[in-house]
């Protein structure tokens, strides 16, 4: 499996059979490939509860080696605008997954708007982590998710109060 974790309030520790040990916080995102096999452990070292979103993706081959990345995605590079936080081949600073999809995260304010255009045969899905946002015209609340086919573009608008709309957005094969 390819495991994204994006954290949304508190904090979480990380210890695998690979060596790797780290903790990731607000605005941070895990990425790590399964790959033929590893040991880990996840865990809030805390006394701030933790809020996070954890993802799970086929990848495209089996027997991949297991391997580890973390990045963190400010604020400001999130506002207002699409910011790619995994891809296929890593581009533009985002962490690298083995599948043919693209995942961005925004923090979308009201009467903003962001438009991302998808190929023929592309899907697309939709995470609210908080707020309200209009997708296509259609309105989420928080915790809503939208599946998304047979579009050639996505218009997302921040709707509704004083707080941005936090999501991610999955650009899928």
């Amino acid at each position: 499996m390819e495991i994204i974790t994006y954290i949304i309030e508190g904090e979480l520790s990380h210890r695998d059979s690979t060596g790797t040990e780290a903790t990731i916080q607000q605005h941070d995102v895990q990425r790590m490939s399964a790959g033929t096999g590893v040991v880990h452990s996840e865990y809030n070292n805390s006394e701030k509860p933790v809020h996070l979103l954890q993802i799970w993706i086929m990848p495209e081959a089996d027997d991949l080696q297991p391997s580890y990345e973390d990045r963190t995605f400010l604020r400001e590079e999130k506002l207002n605008q699409l910011r790619l936080i995994a891809s296929h081949d890593g581009r533009d600073g985002s962490t690298r997954i083995n599948q043919d999809a693209s995942v961005y995260a925004s923090l979308l304010e009201s009467g903003q708007a962001l438009t991302l255009d998808l190929h023929p045969g592309r899907h697309a899905w939709v995470q609210l982590v908080s707020g309200e946002l209009e997708v296509n015209g259609t309105r989420l609340a928080q915790g809503d998710g939208a599946a998304i086919s047979d579009e050639s573009k996505l218009t997302l608008a921040g709707v509704g109060g004083n707080s941005a709309a936090e999501f991610l957005l999955f650009d899928l094969n």
